[in-house]
């Protein structure tokens, strides 16, 4: 028998294609980065000028903590470029000089109730994830934007579970404005701290919205929180770690701490 699946089909036929993703965000009057989606070598150069430098290459598909992109800088040759990324369709976007990046977890239900997490500030050092931090160092209509943005996301892609869409905070004169980089629609790296730093889980959220339960109202249980990812090495010194007072150490059980690879994280509760 047939039963139904969250996230949907379509939810990951327009998540998935970074091409379709933002044509989907613009299509809400949700800004987004400058971009021209690129299938050909003629089409990188005609893309390149129209968008300008810097920019960066992205393949449409597969790509993730920096894999699968390449900054392109005026002069660089553009067919090396294209080469790097194995010749496959991929997006052109505009180089983006933003002041931080923040998302936002949101969970939408069964019934198209919504439940928002607070903005959370996220730093990353080599392409991943490093620390996500909340409360984020923005003023609190630009979070109230942001969280509007997830809402009007979710609603338009009829979405059930835990959905993240993460943001830039850029600045348009002497205004700041969001321009959404992703959705990525499951339980998200930038979330782990709620395991420990809120009233509900965005694990315990994406149960209830699934299962049809009413969802919670999560809010901050401290004055800050901090969840930073252990990569690779960092992972060897997690029993040091684990005895800071209001630390809570979360391995995944992973073999090999290779360079680049999360073996787990720290979430730190400032009361």
């Amino acid at each position: 028998a047939r039963k139904p699946l969250f996230p949907s089909a379509e939810v990951l036929a327009t998540t998935q294609d970074r091409v379709t993703e933002k044509k989907f965000v613009n299509s809400l009057k949700i800004a987004t980065a400058p971009f021209a989606p690129v299938n050909t070598a003629m089409e990188l150069s005609a893309a390149f000028a129209k968008i300008g430098f810097p920019a960066i290459l992205k393949t449409a598909r597969m790509g993730y903590d920096g894999k699968g992109q390449v900054k392109l800088e005026k002069g660089d040759d553009l067919a090396s470029a294209w080469r790097s990324i194995g010749e496959k369709p991929a997006v052109l976007e505009g180089f983006v000089k933003f002041e931080r990046e923040i998302s936002v977890v949101i969970a939408r239900s069964l019934d198209g109730k919504t439940a928002a997490y607070e903005p959370v500030e996220n730093l990353h050092r080599n392409h991943i994830l490093h620390t996500s931090t909340v409360p984020a160092k923005i003023p609190p209509a630009l979070a109230k934007d942001a969280i509007n943005i997830a809402t009007k996301i979710t609603k338009a892609l009829n979405y059930v579970g835990v959905l993240a869409v993460e943001m830039f905070v850029a600045k348009k004169g002497a205004k700041r404005e969001l321009l959404v980089n992703e959705i990525a629609p499951r339980v998200h790296n930038s979330g782990h701290w709620t395991i420990d730093g809120a009233t509900a889980s965005q694990f315990e959220q994406h149960i209830r919205a699934v299962a049809g339960w009413p969802l919670n109202a999560p809010k901050r249980t401290g004055k800050q929180v901090t969840m930073t990812n252990l990569i690779g090495d960092e992972v060897l010194g997690w029993d040091k770690i684990a005895k800071e007072p209001g630390a809570s150490v979360h391995l995944y059980g992973k073999g090999a701490a290779k360079p680049g690879r999360k073996m787990g994280h720290v979430t730190r509760v400032k009361v």
